[in-house]
């Protein structure tokens, strides 16, 4: 991923106000976790919260570690920031965001307090107005490290019954959304991030939803329990024999350098197939 884009797979949410589960979930297979200020914790328990995320920062990180705060502009969202200032967590994760310019104003009250190394990651599908920003962030702030979605907030805003259809797949309005986010990311080259799989008893059911993010482009997925962490992890770590072809065309291609296309196992690959290899192999190393 060029720019700013995180190499991630897994990003495990954890409730801000259950500090017992995030020392479980530090010792988990996630590559990030994201302890939650927003959804999670209700309005009484957020002052406990906050401390018990500020504390939690403060120790030992083997993993980086994200906060979820409080929709922007609120009470909440300035009290979440206030709190974890000084502890500096790796990522700001921000609900309700609606666009490059809420990137912006967030990043500008970061560059105060904050460490340059403290990231931005927007929810971008969460209300009406956020769907036709989709294509604002490319440039919003070197602190901008991906884009993610979630299929809960959008339809609750609009009145509508469900975001799936019974058998689990997400009904059409929500199908754009996911693939909104997913070119808005890449064109503002930062790491798209699939959203949660809420079944987390349902293992296959993970593998196939993460297999399809990673076959669509997305770098990595959210996770809502310790155990869908390793089934993400391994359906975005490209297979050895996908890194093997890469290589081979990455090989073929240097071996003719003035060609624009060539045959390979008895298929045509040109300069999309190139880039493509070089982004796995790349991704490989990462």
């Amino acid at each position: 991923m060029t720019g700013r884009g995180v190499t991630w797979r897994s990003l495990l949410f954890v409730p801000g106000d259950r500090p017992e589960r995030m020392a479980k979930a530090r010792a988990s297979e996630a590559d990030a976790l994201i302890l939650d200020l927003e959804d999670s914790v209700v309005p009484a328990a957020k002052p406990a919260a906050r401390q018990a995320v500020a504390a939690f920062l403060g120790q030992p990180r083997p993993i980086p570690v994200l906060v979820r705060i409080n929709p922007l502009g609120t009470d909440a969202a300035e009290a979440d920031l206030a709190a974890i200032a000084r502890a500096g967590p790796d990522g700001i994760v921000l609900p309700k965001c609606e666009g490059g310019a809420d990137v912006a104003r967030l990043a500008g009250r970061l560059d105060r307090d904050f460490p340059d190394h403290t990231c931005i990651l927007p929810i971008a599908t969460e209300t009406p107005a956020a769907m036709f920003q989709l294509g604002s962030y490319a440039g919003a702030s070197p602190r901008l490290a991906g884009l993610t979605w979630g299929a809960e907030d959008l339809p609750a805003a609009i009145g509508a019954a469900a975001s799936r259809e019974a058998d689990g797949r997400f009904t059409p309005p929500y199908e754009l959304a996911r693939s909104l986010t997913l070119f808005g990311a890449h064109a503002a080259c930062v790491a798209a991030i699939e959203t949660v799989y809420p079944d987390f008893r349902d293992a296959e059911g993970l593998a196939r939803y993460a297999a399809r993010g990673a076959r669509d482009g997305f770098s990595g997925m959210l996770a809502i329990h310790p155990s869908q962490a390793g089934p993400i992890n391994a359906a975005f770590a490209p297979s050895e024999a996908a890194l093997d072809r890469a290589r081979r065309v990455v090989a073929a291609f240097e071996a003719e350098p003035g060609a624009g296309a060539l045959s390979l196992d008895g298929r045509m690959v040109d300069a999309p197939h190139l880039k493509q290899a070089r982004a796995l192999l790349d991704r490989g190393r990462q």
